[in-house]
């Protein structure tokens, strides 16, 4: 497994998915690395401070990350580093992600509320305007070990290669089974040959790993998600994240974006642009 980044902005959230992040580590044997991006808001910055002051701020946010990489490795017996940026989130990450050559971007996610299910929040925007693998850590979920993952699918739209590679490999790495979770309104407008080619690429692509097939017939497609995890009592969701355009974002909400606000477990989002192999 490769590095791990740990966005955070010191909140109760993000203190726990940094802790998550950790304990995953010293499980996995691999590094973390912590990672702040900050700004000025906008009426502190018109209140024209001082070189001197910008500096001071940026020299107390670099100490508070010294000093919990420190803290982090000490209590976990791993390799913790640290970044810190003057700017927003979504304008670093990404390079970041690659000086490291990361395997995914851990991040904790806001107690669910109506704004964050229409609006999203940091969390939903990385998952959806960014082709990063995104694990989103629910409040108070503390790590424990990966035995069974759900992995909701749509086989209307097929499934990427390179993202059957990447569940393969966590699951591997976990040594967990995967549940392969379709739900349809109507299970018939599935073609029956294509149903047989796509679990025929799906068998392919796991292999080795213990792996079955389930789907449902329902127009409550999160629903029909939250339950499923509930019931196979699922330690990690893994979705791939439907873009859509601007008109269509009008019309349609992405799931995945839906369940990182809403999931119970951790949900792993796997983009379909940049799926790589771990």
């Amino acid at each position: 497994m490769k590095t791990l980044i740990a966005a955070t902005d010191f909140s109760k959230e993000a203190d726990n998915a940094v802790e998550y992040a950790c304990f995953a580590a010293a499980t996995l044997g691999t590094d973390v690395v912590l990672f702040n991006a900050y700004h000025i808001p906008l009426h502190v910055s018109n209140a024209r401070l001082s070189a001197k002051v910008f500096k001071e701020l940026m020299d107390n946010n670099k100490l508070l990350l010294e000093k919990k990489a420190a803290e982090l490795s000490k209590k976990y017996s791993i390799k913790v580093d640290y970044e810190t940026r003057f700017s927003q989130l979504d304008e670093e990450i990404e390079s970041i992600f690659l000086k490291y050559d990361a395997q995914m971007v851990i991040m904790g996610t806001a107690p669910d509320s109506l704004g964050q299910e229409l609006f999203g929040n940091t969390t939903t925007t990385l998952i959806m305007q960014h082709d990063l693998p995104v694990l989103a850590v629910p409040p108070n979920v503390k790590f424990k070990a990966v035995r069974k993952i759900l992995f909701a699918v749509d086989f209307l739209r097929g499934i990427n290669v390179r993202i059957l590679e990447n569940v393969r490999e966590y699951a591997r790495a976990a040594a967990a089974e995967v549940e392969v979770f379709h739900v349809q309104r109507k299970l018939k407008a599935i073609d029956e040959e294509h149903r047989k080619t796509t679990t025929k690429e799906i068998d392919s692509s796991l292999g080795d790993v213990p792996h079955y097939y389930k789907s449902i017939e329902s127009d409550k497609v999160i629903e029909a998600i939250k339950n499923e995890a509930k019931r196979m009592e699922a330690d990690l969701l893994i979705m791939v994240p439907q873009r859509y355009g601007f008109w269509e974002s009008i019309i349609h909400r992405s799931k995945t974006r839906i369940m990182a606000s809403q999931t119970e477990i951790p949900l792993l989002s796997i983009p379909v642009n940049k799926a790589k192999r771990p």
